[in-house]
């Protein structure tokens, strides 16, 4: 068995909505200082729906691949169905990921919620707080 599916490797060969974006509505940074990992999503929203989001990653190739397949998963999407992404989901959608680095598919699901929290904010938008202080993610230790 490979140690990456192949739909891991077409994400890191072929990134899909790569790149930045200018004025963008919501913009998310997260980062793991354990391995150096860096995302950077994008989000244009439109009557709460995500209609376009890019990103930035600077990492490994399961970093740029949870990245690719998360704006994939989002691109289109009401607000309320992006806040439902989860690592798990991002990691299933890529056909699984090594335990050791299921941190990526975590950090693509913090980077959504930060694009989506910093959209609230920048325009007044009322959300639950303990919504964002919540990790979904089911693996993790420090987000246990």
């Amino acid at each position: 068995m490979a140690l990456y599916s192949e739909k891991v490797m077409d994400h890191f060969r072929n990134p899909r909505n790569v790149g930045t974006m200018e004025n963008a509505d919501g913009v998310g940074e997260v980062g793991n200082a354990k391995c150096g990992d860096i995302m950077k999503i994008y989000l244009r929203i439109e009557q709460d729906v995500i209609t376009d989001v890019k990103f930035e990653t600077f990492g490994c190739g399961s970093a740029i691949a949870s990245s690719s397949m998360a704006t994939e998963m989002i691109k289109g999407k009401p607000i309320s169905e992006a806040l439902e992404l989860t690592n798990k989901a991002v990691t299933e959608a890529l056909g699984g990921l090594p335990a050791h680095k299921l941190h990526c598919s975590v950090l693509a699901e913090e980077a959504v919620r930060a694009a989506i929290l910093d959209y609230y904010k920048r325009n007044h938008i009322p959300y639950n707080e303990e919504e964002f202080k919540q990790c979904k993610c089911a693996h993790c230790e420090e987000h246990a």
